[in-house]
C-alpha cells in the first residue's frame, strides 16, 4: 500500500499515538513546525528539516516530470534520463570536452540517419544500414577515450556519500544522496552542474542497457510481463497505460536530440522540489542553494494531461500463456490521491492486505490455504486516476479462479458487514508500530516530502492524512466498496501455465 511510510512519519516521529493524549512533558510539536519551505525566484522549492541526532544529511531532488508527461514520440525518455544524467557534465565524466564534443555530435548524425533507414523497414538499404552501424560503433569507439566513468560516483564515495540513487516512475523522477553534513555544498557543486549543463555521452550504447533492462525485466518475466499488459488495457486513453520503461519499438528510435530537448524544456528549477532534512542550519542552507541553484533560468511545466479515461463499463479479463506458476492480478478503478475517497480506500488496502492479520492473508492464506501471498497496492501512479489492485499466488492445487472467487467473497463481505470500530483502532496502531523505524531516517522523510510535495501540490497533505484516515468510519468502507468494487469496474488478469488443460 502506498502510504505507509507517510502514516508512521505522522503517528510517531512528530506527533503522539493515534488518539492519545499529549504527555504533560511532551509539548505536542507537529511536523508543521519543523519543515521550513522557501521558493527561490526560478520556482525552485527547498524543503527543510533541521535534525541534529547525527552530522548527515539527506539531500533528495524530485522533478516533477515522469512517464506520464511524456507525449507518443517521447516514450521513454524519462526513464531514459535517469540513466543518462550519471554520465556527466561538461566538466564532470570526461577528459576533455572541446575533443569530446564534435565526435558527439558525429555519433547523432550518424544515429538519426540509421534510425530513418531502418524505419523504411523492408524497403531499407540494408548495406547503408550496416555502413551505419559500422560508422556508429567507431564514432563510439573514439568518443569512449574521453569519457570518465562514473566519475559523480567517485566524488560523492571520496566523500562519504552513500545511497546515491535515482528513480523515475509515471508521476515524477528522484534523485538522492546521504552525506556528511560538512559536504553539502559539494552536493550543490554536483547537482547545479548536472540541472544546468549534462551531457548525454554514451547515450546509444546506454539505451542497448534499458533494452536489454526491458529484455530481461519484462519481456523474459511471464510476472512483468502479465502486469504490463494488465495496466496497459486498465488505461485506454490516459498515459497511465504506458509503460515507464516504454515499449521495445519506442525505446530502439529514442534519440539523444530528443532527450536534450525533453530536459531541457521540463528538467529545471521550476518542476525541481528539494529537500535537505539532517545536521544543517536553514539559514545557511537557503543561502547555499541560492549560491548554486539561484541562478539557474527557469524552463517550462510539461503540457497538463488532458486526456481522462472513459468510465469501464464492463469486466476486462487478460490472460497470458507461459512457462510460469499461476498468478492472479485483480484492479478497480480508483481517484487520484487527493480525493476524498482515497483515503477510504487506504483504510481498506490496510484491512484487506496489511500483515498477517490482514483479512487476506487469515482467510486465503492461513485458513483455506488457496494462495501463498495476497498484496493490496496502489498504481500506477498517484497524480491521476489509477487502480486499486489484488494480486495473489494460487497455492498447488488450487487454482487461479478460487482465488478469484475468494477474493470477491471478501470484497462483498466489505460492503455488507461493518468494520468493527476496534479493528480500525487495530490496524492503525500496527502500522504506527512496523512503521516507525523506518521512517526514522533522514532519507524516509526527505522521501515523503518531496513526493507528497509533488503529487499533491503540498507536503502539508501529510498533516491532514492524519486526521482525515483516522476519521474514516465503517459506513464509509461499505459506501466506497460498493462504489467502486463492482464487475463493471474490474480488471482482471491472470497467468495460465503452459500444457494446463485450457478447456
Amino acid at each position: 500500500m502506498k502510504k505507509l511510510w507517510l502514516i508512521a512519519l505522522t503517528l510517531c516521529l512528530f506527533t503522539t499515538p493515534l488518539h492519545a493524549a499529549p504527555a504533560a512533558s511532551e509539548p505536542r510539536a507537529g511536523l508543521e513546525g519543523k519543515v521550513i519551505e522557501h521558493t527561490f525566484k526560478n520556482g525552485m522549492k527547498l524543503l527543510m528539516v533541521e535534525r541534529h541526532t547525527s552530522p548527515t544529511v539527506a539531500a533528495w531532488i524530485r522533478f516533477r516530470v515522469g512517464s506520464v508527461d511524456e507525449r507518443s514520440d517521447e516514450r521513454g525518455l524519462a526513464h531514459m534520463l535517469e540513466h543518462m544524467l550519471f554520465k556527466g557534465t561538461k566538466t564532470l565524466g570526461t577528459r576533455d570536452y572541446a575533443a569530446e564534443k564534435p565526435i558527439l555530435d558525429r555519433i547523432e548524425t550518424t544515429e538519426q540517419a540509421l534510425i530513418a533507414e531502418k524505419a523504411r523497414r523492408e524497403k531499407g538499404d540494408k548495406a547503408r544500414i550496416a555502413e551505419l552501424e559500422k560508422q556508429a560503433a567507431k564514432l563510439q569507439a573514439e568518443a569512449e577515450k574521453y569519457v570518465i566513468k562514473d566519475e559523480f560516483f567517485e566524488l560523492y564515495a571520496k566523500n562519504g556519500g552513500v545511497g546515491y540513487n535515482a528513480f523515475t516512475s509515471r508521476d515524477g523522477t528522484t534523485y538522492l544522496i546521504n552525506l556528511p553534513s560538512n559536504k553539502l555544498e559539494l552536493w550543490a557543486a554536483i547537482e547545479s552542474d548536472r540541472m544546468q549543463n549534462p551531457v548525454l555521452r554514451e547515450f546509444y550504447s546506454e539505451r542497448a542497457v534499458v533494452m536489454e533492462e526491458r529484455r530481461r525485466s519484462t519481456d523474459a518475466d511471464p510476472e512483468s510481463k502479465l502486469w504490463e499488459t494488465f495496466v496497459a488495457s486498465s488505461f485506454l486513453a490516459h498515459p497511465y497505460g504506458q509503460p515507464t520503461i516504454g515499449w521495445m519499438p519506442e525505446i530502439e528510435n529514442l534519440t539523444r536530440t530528443k532527450a536534450e530537448r525533453f530536459f531541457h524544456a521540463y528538467y529545471g528549477p521550476q518542476t525541481a522540489i528539494v529537500a535537505i532534512v539532517g545536521d544543517i542550519n536553514p539559514k545557511a542552507t537557503i543561502a547555499l542553494v541560492e549560491r548554486y541553484f539561484g541562478g539557474i533560468p527557469a524552463g517550462g511545466e510539461p503540457p497538463p494531461v488532458t486526456a481522462v479515461e472513459p468510465k469501464q463499463a464492463g469486466e476486462r479479463r487478460i490472460e497470458l500463456i507461459a512457462e510460469a506458476e499461476p498468478t492472479l492480478i485483480m484492479g478497480f478503478h480508483k481517484p487520484a490521491i487527493t480525493a476524498p475517497d482515497d483515503y477510504v480506500l487506504d483504510v481498506i488496502s490496510m484491512i484487506l492486505g496489511n500483515g498477517r492479520t490482514s483479512r487476506f492473508h487469515k482467510d486465503l492464506v492461513v485458513e483455506k490455504q488457496l494462495a501463498t501471498d495476497v498484496g493490496v497496492f496502489d498504481a500506477p501512479g498517484s497524480r491521476y486516476p489509477g487502480l486499486f489492485v489484488i494480486d495473489a499466488n494460487p497455492r498447488a492445487p488450487h487454482t487461479s479462479q478460487e482465488v478469484e472467487e475468494a477474493i470477491l467473497a471478501e470484497l462483498e463481505r466489505l460492503k455488507s458487514e461493518p468494520v468493527a470500530e476496534r479493528d480500525l483502532q487495530r490496524i492503525l496502531n500496527k502500522i504506527e508500530y512496523e512503521e516507525a523505524r523506518r521512517m526514522g531516517t533522514n532519507g524516509g522523510l526527505a522521501r515523503n516530502l518531496t513526493e507528497y510535495e509533488a503529487t499533491t501540490g503540498s507536503w502539508r497533505y501529510m498533516i491532514e492524512y492524519r486526521r482525515k484516515v483516522a476519521a474514516v468510519t465503517p459506513a464509509d468502507i461499505q459506501r466506497v466498496a460498493r462504489q467502486y468494487f463492482t464487475r463493471e469496474n474490474r480488471m482482471v488478469g491472470f497467468i495460465t501455465k503452459k500444457g494446463a488443460d485450457l478447456k
